[in-house]
């Protein structure tokens, strides 16, 4: 399958018995909230977790971060050694997910080829990122992955399947075989179930509907120039451009090309599944107040804005843009609607107003997917904290948007609220 930039994995999974202390949330939620950490460390208490195996970034600009990448490693080679993993599956693994928004998320696991991918705004390859990446945000990452003997997936790869003809058909044939896990997610997020996809004829059936998205896209996106466009990448951009970054460093080393690295586990969704539903990543800017926010945000095009009196109509409106685009402004209890004549992406016109507030030193602004948050931290008498709520995002034409202009401004949105993200659950040796 190497003209398609995917190919069948070798799972590890925890030998069988009760895994629900086994499966923790992507690092990159909750990057604000340590008391969910906590809590995620005590329900994982006294059993193997993957919770061991990753650095959750709330923690990345603690003092102790380099321990920590080393003991994440030790706990990785302990776990391999100490016969926590059953025997390794061959195979893709096809995924039902239960969230509490959504039934029945459908995904399949598999390993993309990095040579296939490529982060650089330029880049026209198999594998895209839909989001621009911080080159300064990849060292941490870069330094998790590099030297690990294991890889944990929380990279979603979607593909533009608008008939629905891989993912609903092959988990009609497939689930008339034992799961290989049948699980509760922690923290009230759900449940999801897992199949092992390793007959010939399954996996030639991936194969097959593949090769067909693939053959189709040359001609879909004018904007590729021929060029052809399998999938976007639309969560985990930073962790996906770490590991091709640690690929390169390999490469430069004389690392064969089947070594293990030169691929990364992903699951991969369709962007069509209607339980799959885009969300915007709102801002929440330090060092800046109520006044000095709006009058930032006063340089785009058709600038207006009005004071609104509570946070629950500042939401409602905020969902309900009658401008082209809005924005809602919290701060210390006070809200404001600013409302804006250019339309397309919000981020395209608010994110680079953000960083030239920030300058160099982008830890200023935080991303934060639920609207609660946004108004808990911009509630702060301590420091200056300003929430900025972004509107409803539309998921069609995200391919041709990509195909044609590149990656879309970082964390232009998100694939559902926290507690819906990818649960870190197979993993895949990496030496």
């Amino acid at each position: 399958m190497s003209n398609l930039g995917v190919e069948v994995p070798s799972i590890l999974l925890p030998k069988s018995g009760n895994l629900s202390k086994w499966p923790v949330i992507a690092c990159d939620q909750f990057t604000q909230d340590r008391d969910y950490w906590e809590k995620v460390k005590e329900n994982a208490a006294g059993r193997p977790s993957t919770l061991n195996l990753i650095f959750p970034e709330v923690f990345l600009a603690d003092s102790n971060a380099a321990k920590r990448i080393t003991d994440i490693h030790s706990e990785m080679k302990k776990y391999l050694q100490s016969g926590v993993f059953a025997e390794p599956k061959k195979g893709f693994i096809y995924i039902e997910r239960d969230t509490p928004y959504q039934k029945k998320r459908r995904g399949l696991i598999a390993v993309i080829d990095l040579e296939q991918y490529d982060w650089h705004p330029e880049a026209r390859h198999l594998i895209r990122c839909t989001e621009g990446t911080v080159p300064e945000r990849l060292p941490p990452r870069m330094d998790i992955r590099r030297g690990a003997p294991l890889e944990l997936p929380h990279v979603l790869a979607l593909i533009d399947d608008d008939t629905d003809s891989l993912l609903s058909e092959l988990g009609e044939k497939i689930k008339n075989t034992a799961p290989v896990y049948d699980i509760p997610l922690m923290m009230d997020s759900g449940h999801v179930t897992g199949w092992l996809v390793n007959e010939e004829s399954d996996i030639a059936f991936v194969k097959e509907k593949l090769g067909e998205l693939l053959n189709r896209s040359i001609n879909r996106y004018p904007g590729s120039d021929g060029k052809p466009f399998l999938c976007a990448v639309g969560d985990g951009n930073h962790s996906l451009a770490a590991a091709r970054g640690i690929w390169e460093e390999l490469k430069s080393k004389g690392a064969e090309m089947t070594h293990p690295c030169r691929y990364a586990l992903v699951e991969i969704e369709n962007i069509y599944d209607p339980t799959i539903q885009f969300e915007p990543i709102h801002r929440v800017v330090f060092d800046i107040g109520f006044d000095d926010a709006v009058a930032l945000l006063s340089k785009m095009p058709g600038f207006s804005c009005r004071n609104i009196e509570s946070s629950e109509e500042l939401a409602r409106l905020c969902k309900n843009p009658s401008a082209p685009n809005c924005f809602g402004i919290i701060s210390c209890g006070r809200y404001a609607l600013i409302e804006t004549s250019e339309g397309g992406i919000a981020t395209a016109s608010l994110q680079p107003l953000l960083d030239i507030f920030a300058g160099e030193n982008p830890q200023l602004i935080d991303y934060i997917h639920d609207d609660e948050e946004v108004f808990r931290l911009a509630e702060n008498t301590d420091r200056r904290t300003t929430g900025i709520l972004l509107p409803p995002v539309q998921k069609s034409g995200l391919f041709e948007t990509v195909a044609r202009l590149g990656p879309l401004p970082r964390k232009s949105f998100s694939m559902g609220h926290s507690a819906e993200k990818r649960f870190y659950l197979e993993c895949r040796e990496l030496v």
